[in-house]
């Protein structure tokens, strides 16, 4: 009997440790992000900027989390670190059954981004909805995924081509090799104002998909058991109007220095 209690006092002993190890392991989240999806999020030959960045820093920065952004070239190697673990953060993502299996998503999203429909300002065509997309030259950037059923849809029904950027798609899109280019609105009109060519291309109405963007965490990351206090502290800062204004300087860093590179 004695020796039973040994044998179960060793076992929690043992038990509590680990929890207490798993838990230590978090100290230092290891934040990454598409670096080509501005005003979001961008990486500029130097460092990532971008709202999704500063809304995410001032999160780990008021929890005390000790973090480091790091770039990782283009979003398929980031999705593919956040699937390995590698990195414990994604800012942000929309949600979808796919990634769900090796991200965690908090209750509360980070910012709304919906997708638009641009098409040639001189080459307009009828759009009440996806299904007028169909029989079309469509393209997408390499990576994004839409949400909302959109993504099962197009691979059911349109004729979409990938290509490496946004830029590659307008251009695309400018040579009359596309009929439409599918991306988030604000990254659309970021790279259009950067190109100055807002005048040629136009985002068609209504929205192809208003869904929300996420801060996520990697489940085979080292910082899983946080995501209940993000989420806690991101519905304060939203509450409080601050993620509104940092949405806002991020336009504004843009319109100073639309620069990005991905290598």
């Amino acid at each position: 009997m004695y020796r039973l209690i040994q044998r179960a006092c060793a076992i929690t002993l043992l038990l509590t440790v680990l929890g207490s190890a798993a838990h230590a392991e978090c100290k230092r989240l290891v934040l990454a992000a598409d670096p080509a999806y501005p005003p979001l999020h961008w990486y500029d030959g130097t460092e990532m900027h971008g709202a999704s960045i500063t809304i995410a820093k001032r999160i780990l920065e008021d929890l005390k989390i000790p973090y480091e952004v790091r770039y990782l070239g283009p979003f398929p190697r980031v999705m593919l670190a956040a699937e390995r673990g590698d990195i414990d953060m994604v800012a942000t993502l929309k949600k979808t059954a796919e990634r769900e299996q090796f991200l965690l998503y908090p209750k509360n999203h980070a910012l709304a981004n919906p997708v638009a429909v641009f098409s040639m300002r001189n080459h307009p065509f009828a759009f009440k909805g996806r299904a007028d997309l169909v029989g079309l030259r469509g393209g997408i950037t390499r990576g994004n995924v839409f949400g909302d059923g959109f993504d099962e849809y197009m691979k059911l029904n349109l004729s979409v081509e990938q290509a490496n950027s946004p830029e590659s798609n307008f251009s695309k899109l400018g040579a009359d090799r596309l009929d439409y280019f599918i991306t988030g609105y604000y990254a659309g009109m970021a790279y259009l104002l950067k190109r100055g060519d807002e005048q040629r291309f136009i985002a068609l109405s209504p929205f192809l998909v208003d869904t929300p963007n996420y801060i996520v965490l990697t489940r085979k990351g080292n910082c899983a058991d946080r995501l209940e206090a993000i989420d806690a502290h991101l519905a304060q800062l939203k509450k409080a109007g601050v993620i509104d204004e940092l949405i806002r300087q991020a336009f504004v860093q843009w319109k100073k220095n639309p620069v990005v590179l991905v290598k």
